[in-house]
C-alpha cells in the first residue's frame, strides 16, 4: 500500500520526497518501448498475407515452432501471447497512473491544453484516449489469440475479419496512433537522436512520427481487406483450416478475383 501511494504522490508516507515515480516511470517507458517495437514486427508478420497465403502460413507455423518440432505446436503462440499480455497490463497500470482522475482534472488539463496550444500537449491527449479504447480492445485481441493459437491462418484470421472488421479498424487507429506518438514520447523524454538544436530535433522526429504512422495505418488496411477478401471467398466453410497447395492457392486467388 505504501508503494502505491508513493507513486501516486511521489511521496513516501514519512512526507519524503520518493525514487518510485522515477522507477515507474522507467517501467513505463520500457514496456511503452518494447510494446511499440512488438507492434510493428506484428505487422510485418501479419501483412505476408499480401505475398501470398502461403507466406502468411509459413510465418504462422514459424511461431509454432515448425522449424524445431515434427508438428507445429500453438501453445508456443499462446506463451508468447502470454508474455505480451503480462507486458501489456502492466504498461496501462504505469499510464494510469497519469490520467485526470476526475471531472475536475480533466477541466483543468482542457483548460491547460487549450491556453498553451502546443502539440506535444494535444499529442499526448490523443494517446490518452487511444490508450483507453486499447485497454479493452488490445486485451480481447490478446485473449482470442492466447486461447485460440491454432485458428491463426489465412482462413481463421480472414474469418474474423469477416466476422470482426469494425473491432479491427478502431483497433488499428487506436494501436498506430498511440504506439506512433509514444515512441515519439520516449525520443524526446530521453533524448534520443538529440541534435544541436533540440527544436529541430523535435521537428524531424514529429515528421518521421507521422510519415511511419501514415505508413503503418495504410499497411494495416491493406492487410485488413486482403484477409476480409479471403474471408468473405471461403465464407460457407468458415472454421476450417488451411492447407497449403498449388490448387487450394489458385482456386483461392481465382475467388478473390472474381
Amino acid at each position: 500500500m505504501s508503494d502505491l501511494i508513493e507513486g501516486f504522490l511521489g511521496k513516501s508516507v514519512e512526507g519524503k520526497k520518493s525514487r518510485l515515480p522515477a522507477k515507474l516511470d522507467f517501467v513505463q517507458s520500457a514496456t511503452g518501448l518494447f510494446l511499440g517495437l512488438f507492434m510493428w514486427g506484428h505487422m510485418f508478420f501479419v501483412s505476408t498475407i499480401l505475398i501470398s497465403a502461403d507466406a502468411m502460413y509459413a510465418v504462422a507455423k514459424f511461431f509454432e515452432g515448425s522449424m524445431i518440432f515434427d508438428e507445429p505446436k500453438p501453445w508456443l503462440v499462446s506463451i508468447v501471447v502470454g508474455f505480451v499480455f503480462i507486458v501489456f497490463i502492466v504498461h496501462a497500470a504505469m499510464g494510469m497512473r497519469k490520467l485526470p482522475m476526475n471531472f475536475r482534472q480533466w477541466q483543468v488539463y482542457r483548460t491547460h491544453m487549450k491556453m498553451m496550444k502546443h502539440d506535444d500537449t494535444s499529442l499526448w491527449f490523443i494517446q490518452a484516449i487511444t490508450g483507453f479504447a486499447m485497454f479493452f480492445l488490445g486485451s480481447a485481441h490478446l485473449f482470442l489469440m492466447l486461447t485460440q493459437p491454432e485458428t491463426i491462418d489465412p482462413y481463421g484470421s480472414g474469418d474474423r475479419m469477416v466476422t470482426m472488421w469494425p473491432f479491427y479498424i478502431i483497433l488499428l487507429l487506436a494501436v498506430e496512433f498511440h504506439g506512433g506518438i509514444g515512441l515519439y514520447r520516449l525520443c524526446v523524454k530521453w533524448g534520443w537522436f538529440e541534435g544541436a538544436d533540440s527544436k529541430v530535433t523535435r521537428k524531424n522526429l514529429k515528421t518521421a512520427k507521422w510519415a511511419i504512422t501514415v505508413f503503418f495505418l495504410a499497411l494495416g488496411l491493406l492487410t485488413m481487406v486482403a484477409y476480409l477478401r479471403i474471408g468473405m471467398a471461403y465464407s460457407e466453410n468458415a472454421g476450417e483450416r488451411y492447407h497449403p497447395s498449388s490448387m487450394i492457392i489458385t482456386d483461392m486467388n481465382a475467388r478473390v478475383q472474381s
